[in-house]
């Protein structure tokens, strides 16, 4: 890939740009656009229409810019994640429906806990995930599990720091959170009072692969004082269903 003027390659300043887009931010200027990635606008402008003339992001009838549905097309294509979404959906309507809470799907992704998926009541309480939206590994139950279960090197860099405290609750003592991973892995769940919403409390399971090996974190979103172990009852009876539609037998 060639080299801008300032060292950066084309597909730098391609992932730059992307990555203005969050779940909250989906249409955008292009001008904000090249300022959110760090680009001078001539080039944010050259970028933004060639990708658009790509049919990867697309224009609405006020000139702001947003996702493309062609990168929705490329992005599904053969992927891991569709496929799990694919084969957790039903059993995560089920623990919603019985639960009456919210029920969240979430892979790791890049040291944070990743959502593929949250069903919600309305009347569910409180909560703070979006679909595509990304919460910290030490705050969130999803993301506990997913540490508790992750290559080794990967938890050493995330006990050595910085944990930032989201709420009073949130594990950010090293030693207290090892501790918590040690007891994830015997028990095969985690409780989570307040750890990153103070009126809620998150409960999450480990979902495995073929191998054994642990994919993704089924959670729900309780009240902070609700009962747990029924939604954990029937959030590892939906990780075992997902299991075996991924084609996992224990």
């Amino acid at each position: 890939m060639a080299n801008s003027p300032s060292g950066d390659s084309v597909t730098d300043r391609l992932v730059r740009i992307l990555e203005t887009f969050t779940p909250t931010r989906t249409a955008q200027t292009t001008a904000d656009i090249g300022r959110r990635a760090g680009l001078p606008s001539s080039s944010a402008h050259r970028i933004v229409n060639e990708l658009v003339d790509a049919g990867l992001l697309e224009r609405d009838d006020e000139r702001r810019v947003r996702v493309g549905m062609r990168l929705w097309e490329l992005a599904t294509r053969s992927s891991h994640a569709l496929r799990l979404r694919q084969a957790a959906l039903p059993y995560m309507e089920r623990v919603q429906q019985r639960v009456r809470e919210h029920t969240q799907l979430a892979i790791l992704e890049q040291d944070e806990a990743l959502f593929l998926e949250r069903l919600s009541a309305p009347d569910s309480g409180a909560n703070i995930t979006r679909v595509a939206g990304r919460l910290p590994l030490h705050a969130s139950s999803s993301g506990l599990v997913l540490l508790a279960f992750a290559p080794h090197d990967l938890q050493e860099r995330v006990l050595a720091g910085p944990l930032a405290r989201v709420t009073a609750d949130t594990i950010v003592d090293p030693a207290a959170l090892r501790r918590t991973l040690a007891e994830i892995r015997t028990l095969g769940r985690v409780v989570a009072p307040g750890y990153v919403d103070e009126v809620s409390t998150g409960v999450a399971v480990p979902v495995r692969d073929e191998t054994g090996a642990v994919i993704a974190a089924l959670s729900a979103v309780l009240p902070r004082d609700a009962e747990t172990q029924f939604a954990l009852v029937e959030l590892h009876r939906a990780a075992r269903d997902t299991e075996r539609a991924l084609g996992y037998r224990r």
